[in-house]
């Protein structure tokens, strides 16, 4: 199903300059299958957009932050936890994937730590939960899938209202759902494809050292497809805007 005239809003967490800026926008687009000027971004840390600029939008997306965590409080982040609760209560389709994954967790009084010995980065197996084979969205990606990660902070405690879709050998909370609503979150990114990812996760070479501890060139020949999650973002937009 086209979209041609659909109107995506994408809330960033970058610094000026950031070069993941564009490319966040570009791999939203294309695992969407829109053209990449629908997605308007909007970055969090100048402050939250209003309810009538949202409301132009016909979805929200919220991406991942190579350096800011919800753990680390800054001023901005009251306003964006502000914001998150007002998308909930307004039913705003929405999906949010790694930091926003955590700040919607953290947002609805669910709990997030930082944990290197449950950090994730590369390709990873998941499997979905009970709820997860039953989830109008994540049931097509069958019992086990595979997903491309990268993250060093853990949701521990989910909000109450929140559906546990999907879990990892590793970490248990890794996608939910915002009870009935129209809103799915995920600790990977469905939005990258494996070279999305490497190119990604180049950007901060320590990263990969500290996380997987090998250096980038090694890294790189571990990471694998992850076709089931990559048509993800498509079936949202398909189930919300059908």
């Amino acid at each position: 199903m086209g979209y041609a005239n659909v109107n995506l809003l994408l809330l960033q967490i970058r610094n000026p300059g950031d070069p993941m800026q564009q490319q966040e926008i570009e791999c939203f687009a294309s695992a969407m299958g829109v053209d990449a000027t629908q997605i308007k971004s909007w970055d969090l840390l100048g402050g939250r957009p209003g309810r009538q600029f949202i409301d132009r939008h016909d979805a929200v997306l919220i991406g991942g932050s190579g350096d800011y965590s919800v753990t680390r409080y800054s001023g901005w982040l009251d306003a964006s936890m502000d914001l998150l609760r007002d998308l909930v209560s307004d039913n705003k389709p929405t999906f949010a994937s790694c930091w926003g994954f955590q700040a919607m967790a953290l947002a609805h009084q669910g709990k997030v730590c930082t944990d290197l010995s449950r950090a994730e980065i590369g390709t990873h197996q998941l499997h979905l939960t009970e709820q997860g084979l039953e989830d109008p969205l994540f049931k097509s990606l069958g019992h086990r899938f595979r997903a491309q990660m990268g993250h060093e902070d853990c949701v521990d405690k989910l909000p109450e209202s929140a559906v546990l879709l999907a879990s990892s050998d590793i970490v248990e909370n890794q996608a939910y759902r915002m009870g009935n609503h129209s809103i799915w979150c995920t600790q990977f990114h469905p939005e990258l494809k494996r070279k999305e990812l490497l190119v990604r996760v180049l950007q901060y070479p320590t990263y990969i050292e500290n996380i997987a501890g090998m250096p980038a060139e090694r890294f790189a020949d571990l990471l694998e497809d992850a076709p089931e999650t990559e048509r993800l973002l498509a079936k949202f937009l398909d189930l919300v805007l059908r």
